[in-house]
């Protein structure tokens, strides 16, 4: 028996169920297939943005996301970067994100990506449109120019079915099943690394570490290791921890001292029992394209990166929120294959830039930094240049990812990146900063799920944009506002802001039409709508 969606998405973690709640809320029939019943217990993705925030407050789970992994006051969720040793007396803060706060409509967080699962299952739960079979994995796919046909296999039986959909998603991490089914290769840079994951408990450490308040990551830069980071992060406050680090190769769980090898990074020997151990390779990899005609990819599926910086599930929900209102779109049939191809131009860039400006910059700068500078040599020399690269609020202020030069958001000579500046202006291609409109609602209170024009004109001449929007069957909305005070914060009389609340227009002036028709992907569809 063959059951039909619109949209099939192999995969359940935080990408996949979270593109299952975007589709699902907007009345988009989905199904979810996931290996596992419940989240694995292993501590990865805990560093979550003020951007991913936004897309839970969307979501409707918000709340919920903020009491599922509890952090006790005052013990904060920062960052710091260590010389030798974790517990050295050469320190800077690291990728504290307070100093972008204001740019955003919610509060950064930090939990475990297997407590930020439970959220997401739970709210695809109350969902009529989402169904989700747990228990089950991708084993055959087929397309055709109408659909595509997914075979499942029961991960720990022998029975089999088919599902059928418009549209197959795969969110099925870095070994996607649906990216090597598909055909759709990949690029890979190794580094040549091989990589261990140590969970262990030590409530000694905690206390040891009340040396750095508000702090809950720790990344530890050691002059025998090259640029890559001995990297320590908080799990459960006050008892375990997280450990990523180069190990020689050939290294088992047999045949290395992970024990001792934590106690060197550490600067100490603390008492501690280790709960996991696992390895990767260091290496980037990204899809040569997210799309083959009716299959897409999202998350680790399509790029996956060394755990430098905390990118990882953000850059993944990113593109769930990204490709969700385009699917919908299209499903609903207001989109077409513009649009759906505007998720691999605007997501794909982001992502290569982010790797190389970004995570991979890091290795080379540390390194050279270390090849450079030792207090051994010169204790002085050594501080004064340690403290010049205390540049934290600059490096946060410049992971900025925007579509500036998408399909969707045409300017001349720019491409999508993840590097950018904050701003509160509206700008075409870049997020929408939070404001308030006169009657006391907040601006994000107030955008609706398909496009929204913030018509801040004393002449109301917005209004022709709902009219061109109606002639293109877009769902619009208008928010008038002459009187607020966020004309003046958005550098604009007119912002058009996008489902996914990115700014796709902001001017005093424009032709509505052409505006709305390239922000939706429909330009081939003014002639008919004029």
């Amino acid at each position: 028996m063959t059951r039909d969606y619109d949209v099939i998405v192999n995969g359940g973690g935080p990408v996949g169920m979270g593109l299952a709640i975007e589709l699902g809320q907007r009345g988009v029939r989905v199904c979810v297939v996931e290996r596992y019943p419940e989240p694995q217990p292993v501590p990865k993705g805990q560093n979550l943005t003020q951007r991913t925030a936004e897309h839970f407050r969307a979501w409707a789970c918000e709340a919920e996301l903020r009491v599922a992994h509890p952090i006790p006051e005052g013990a904060g969720i920062g960052g710091l970067t260590t010389y030798r040793t974790l517990l050295s007396d050469y320190t800077y803060d690291w990728l504290t994100r307070e100093s972008v706060a204001d740019y955003y409509a919610t509060a950064n967080a930090r939990l475990p990506q297997y407590a930020t699962e439970r959220v997401l299952r739970a709210r695809a739960a109350e969902i009529e449109a989402v169904d989700v079979l747990y228990g089950w994995e991708g084993a055959a796919l087929a397309q055709d120019a109408d659909g595509v046909t997914l075979e499942i296999a029961e991960r720990t039986g022998d029975a089999r079915r088919s599902l059928r959909g418009r549209y197959l998603v795969g969110a099925d991490g870095s070994k996607s099943f649906i990216r090597e089914a598909a055909g759709i290769p990949q690029t890979l840079r190794d580094h040549d690394r091989r990589m261990v994951l140590a969970v262990f408990d030590s409530p000694e450490l905690h206390e040891k570490l009340e040396r750095y308040p508000g702090k809950a990551f720790f990344c530890v830069l050691h002059p025998d290791y090259e640029g890559y980071w001995l990297f320590f992060g908080r799990v459960d406050h006050g008892r375990s921890f997280f450990f990523h680090a180069p190990v020689p190769l050939d290294t088992t769980t047999e045949n290395f001292d992970f024990r001792a090898f934590i106690a060197a990074a550490i600067g100490a020997d603390v008492a501690l029992e280790i709960d996991y151990l696992g390895f990767w390779d260091l290496r980037i990899a990204i899809a040569d394209r997210y799309r083959t005609g009716r299959v897409f990819i999202a998350g680790d599926a399509c790029h996956s990166h060394p755990p430098y910086g905390g990118y990882g599930v953000n850059m993944g929900l990113e593109d769930a929120r990204n490709l969700g209102w385009k699917l919908a779109a299209a499903i609903q049939g207001w989109g077409g294959e513009a649009l759906l191809d505007s998720y691999d131009a605007e997501r794909r860039p982001v992502f290569e830039s982010l790797a190389e400006g970004f995570i991979e910059r890091y290795i080379r700068e540390d390194r050279a930094f270390l090849e450079t500078h030792s207090p051994d040599a010169d204790p002085e020399a050594f501080r004064a240049a340690w403290e010049g690269r205390n540049l934290d609020a600059a490096e946060v202020d410049a992971f900025e990812p925007n579509y500036e030069g998408s399909p969707l958001c045409p300017v001349p000579g720019a491409r999508p990146s993840a590097k950018g500046r904050h701003a509160l202006a509206a700008r075409a291609g870049h997020h929408l900063s939070p404001a308030d409109l006169s009657d006391g609602r907040a601006v994000y209170d107030a955008i609706g799920d398909g496009f929204t024009l913030l018509d801040f004109t004393a002449d109301g001449r917005g209004a022709a944009f709902g009219e061109a929007a109606a002639r293109l069957g877009l769902p619009f909305e208008r928010v008038a506002d002459a009187r607020g005070p966020a004309a003046a914060r958005y550098g604009a009389e007119m912002v058009l802001v996008r489902p996914d609340h990115y700014v796709a227009w902001a001017g005093d002036d424009g032709a509505a039409a052409e505006v709305l028709a390239v922000a939706a992907g429909r330009e081939a569809a003014l002639a008919g709508a004029g």
